[in-house]
């Protein structure tokens, strides 16, 4: 036989034994098809991965199942052993004493606030230096970043008591010597000193200038992201008369609108629930943050004491949780994509 002629010898022997399962019975096909070694071993495959993957969703989501459960359940499901997750007697009344007097409402618009100015900040600042370092070749370029990464891994309770003093008597200019320490000695006002504490002013300007919370992780992921951005762009840019600021603007930022809102959720998210800070610069009641929260209104304070084994104290302290988590929840629903996209094109996936 010619090798020319094996391909159609080949193909008229797959035909012919396609034609003649076509002909058997319906039955012995199906026991042809599914009752064998391999089609037994892929639906074992199947079974195990899904059992696996509902074993670990059930592990970490139980704990919110709980939660959420807990905080429909009244002072009486508390007290009864045979309530483990569906209340006997759901109410709201623990969401309506949070919301009215612990001043939800009012909490979450000033943390609003806060966290969105902190968030755009620091998105515009992190994209414009992790620029500077994935583009530019300058002296000193590897050392100030190696800074850069080191914030990342310096305790933060280290540096607690020099930001509550730098923004306790906050002043403008060279140690010793500032503006409003010169002001004073010409007598143009009496205070040598600024008190920024109890306002956002703070957290802003450390959001302005790059030092923010895990503003070292977003110059990173800026930096990785702009490094996969090919230089020919750039170049024929400034090939066409634009300037560095210009092509920054103009083809760098359209570029990097998925990783910016990525850096941009990172930033209200962890401002959104930051603890740390909030604690540090604001001192009295008069900024009403969310954290602020996390207490047992007076109504239920008496119905606490009468819960089994203050059991209904925890439940109102989760309830003040998941009021804290839910606009995220929303927020992450909007921008999961957004995340994803950016984590990939960061480089940093795995």
């Amino acid at each position: 036989m010619n090798k020319a002629d094996s391909p159609k010898v080949k193909r008229e022997s797959k035909n012919k034994i396609r034609v003649d399962f076509e002909r058997t019975p319906l039955l012995d096909r199906l026991r042809a098809r599914f009752l064998n070694a391999y089609t037994f071993k892929k639906v074992l495959w199947y079974l195990f991965r899904f059992l696996l993957l509902l074993g670990v969703s059930y592990i970490i989501l139980f704990p919110f199942f709980s939660k959420i459960a807990a905080s429909f359940m009244s002072v009486s499901d508390f007290s009864d052993v045979t309530v483990l997750l569906i209340p006997k007697h759901p109410t709201l009344s623990t969401y309506k004493a949070i919301i009215t007097e612990n001043g939800y409402f009012s909490a979450m618009a000033n943390t609003f606030l806060l966290s969105f100015v902190c968030a755009v900040l620091q998105t515009f600042v992190c994209c414009m230096i992790g620029y500077g370092f994935a583009k530019f070749k300058f002296k000193g370029s590897k050392i100030l970043f190696f800074i850069v990464i080191f914030t990342m891994v310096v305790p933060h309770p280290t540096l607690k008591l020099s930001l509550f003093m730098k923004f306790r008597y906050f002043d403008v200019g060279l140690p010793g010597f500032g503006i409003m320490k010169f002001l004073g000695t010409i007598g143009l006002t009496s205070n040598t000193s600024l008190n920024l504490l109890n306002t956002n002013w703070p957290l802003w300007l450390l959001s302005a200038t790059g030092l923010a919370y895990k503003n070292g992780l977003f110059i990173f992921l800026m930096r990785q992201f702009f490094k996969g951005i090919p230089d020919e762009l750039e170049e024929s840019a400034y090939l066409d008369g634009s300037g560095v600021f210009r092509t920054f603007l103009s083809i760098i930022i359209p570029l990097s609108v998925t990783m910016m809102i990525t850096v941009f959720m990172f930033a209200f998210c962890w401002q959104w629930t930051d603890t740390f800070y909030s604690s540090l610069f604001y001192t009295t009641s008069k900024n009403h943050l969310l954290p602020t929260i996390i207490k047992t209104p007076a109504s239920l304070t008496e119905a606490t004491s009468q819960a089994n084994g203050g059991l209904y104290s925890s439940a109102i302290t989760n309830t003040c949780g998941l009021l804290i988590i839910f606009p995220l929840v929303i927020l992450y629903l909007f921008g999961q994509k957004y995340i994803v996209q950016g984590i990939e094109r960061s480089g940093i996936t795995g």
